[in-house]
Parts: C-alpha cells; sequence; structure tokens
C-alpha cells in the first residue's frame, strides 16, 4: 500500500457522469421520456450509454436522429426545456454511486485531500444529484459546466475548480472516465486517472492515463502514488 501522506493538502478533481456515478439509466430514461411524449422511438440504453459523456443536449439530439428527426438539432433546442424539467424529478430513481466510490471518497478525505467535482453537467443538478445520493458532503466544492468560461475538455474547467475549492493545480489529481477529463488534465499538466466503467466512445485505455483504474479500491493508493511522482 501507498504512503498515503502525499495527500495531504492535495487537490483530487472529480468527473461526476460515469466516473463517480452510474448515471446513464436516468439520463437515457428521461431523453425516451421526451422522445416518446413526442411520437418518437426511444433510444436502446446499450447505443445511448458510450455517449453519455457528451451531455445531455448531444444525447437528446442523438435520440432524436435515431429515431429518424430530419433537423434533429433543432428539435433537441426545442425539446430540452422539457428534457431538464422531467430530468430534474427523476435525478436519482435509478442513479447510484459506483461500487467503492463512497468509501475511496472518505478516504481520500481522511487523508488530508480537498475533493472537488470538476462536471460538464450544471452545477445545481450536480448539487441535486449528490444531495439525493447522500455524497454531497464528502466534497469542498462543485463546479458544473455554467460555473466556468469553458468546459472540459477546455484546461480553464479544471483550474478554475481547483482555484473555487483553494487548490494549487502543482498538487492536483483529475479523474475521471473520458476524453473531456483527459483532455483538460493533459492542458491543465495534472495527472490523470481514468476509470475503465465510465461513459466513453474511445476505450480508457486509449486516452493514455497515468493510471488507470478497474476499481475504487485502488483510488487514494494511485492518487498518491501520482502526487509522489518527482
Amino acid at each position: 500500500m501507498t504512503d498515503l501522506l502525499a495527500l495531504e493538502g492535495a487537490t483530487i478533481a472529480f468527473d461526476l457522469d460515469g466516473t463517480l456515478v452510474e448515471s446513464a439509466p436516468d439520463l437515457i430514461g428521461s431523453v425516451n421520456a421526451v422522445l416518446i411524449a413526442h411520437g418518437y422511438q426511444p433510444l436502446p440504453y446499450e447505443r445511448g450509454r458510450p455517449f453519455v459523456s457528451r451531455g445531455a443536449r448531444w444525447l437528446l439530439e442523438f435520440g432524436l436522429r435515431s429515431a429518424g428527426e430530419p433537423e434533429p438539432a433543432a428539435r433537441a433546442a426545442a425539446l430540452f426545456g422539457g428534457f431538464i424539467a422531467y430530468y430534474s424529478d427523476h435525478i436519482a430513481d435509478e442513479t447510484r454511486p459506483f461500487p467503492g466510490a463512497i468509501e475511496a471518497l472518505k478516504t481520500l478525505r481522511s487523508a488530508g485531500a480537498t475533493l472537488v467535482v470538476c462536471t460538464n453537467k450544471p452545477t445545481g443538478l450536480s448539487r441535486s444529484l449528490l444531495t439525493k445520493l447522500h455524497m454531497a458532503g464528502l466534497f469542498d466544492g462543485v463546479v458544473g459546466i455554467d460555473a466556468v468560461t469553458a468546459a472540459k475538455p477546455n484546461p480553464a474547467h479544471l483550474i478554475e475548480a481547483v482555484q473555487a475549492v483553494g487548490g494549487n493545480l502543482a498538487r492536483t489529481v483529475m479523474v475521471g472516465d473520458a476524453d473531456t477529463d483527459a483532455g483538460a488534465a493533459r492542458r491543465a499538466g495534472t495527472p490523470l486517472v481514468l476509470v475503465d466503467f465510465g461513459y466513453t466512445e474511445i476505450p480508457a485505455a486509449e486516452l493514455a492515463p497515468d493510471i488507470l483504474l478497474h476499481c475504487f479500491d485502488d483510488l487514494a493508493d494511485a492518487c498518491a502514488a501520482l502526487l509522489d511522482s518527482p
């Protein structure tokens, strides 16, 4: 086991959907509720899951395109408010933390790390989800797409999230699941941990993380090892 002393005073930034929580059932379920209500065929779950990291608006547009809508972008824009309203009411129907996530977060906090959520999900929805899952108290900040000057993969998102909790970018690790997380970390110059069970079109291993995790049991050791590296 790696010495966790390296975590004292560090900042660990987390993506949310597909990294900490399995939220695809409620996201795709909400897309399908909107599609069905307007006479479209639903989007098959397995077809939609890899694209959840692209965001809800893109997912709705994808569902419309898959259902044969000739103008999916314009139609998605028109229906997006309805999607948000439905999703807000069903945000935690089936969404759950990935196994071991809560225990790993507690270990990081106990070792002295500051934790921040750095997500392309809107801040309000992110806080609502974390509250419903009894996870909000584990984080020092939640920084969504509406709270930054540019969203992941732009490094500004990660940089501003770290600043929001008083962290030091030189003592930060990004934990995510997709190319948006990898891009933000690489451009910001921070170490990168990716999980291989999230939402990504490109396999996480092919995104060249510093460490690839198969479960959360090894997260604290992974972060400590990266922070302790010269």
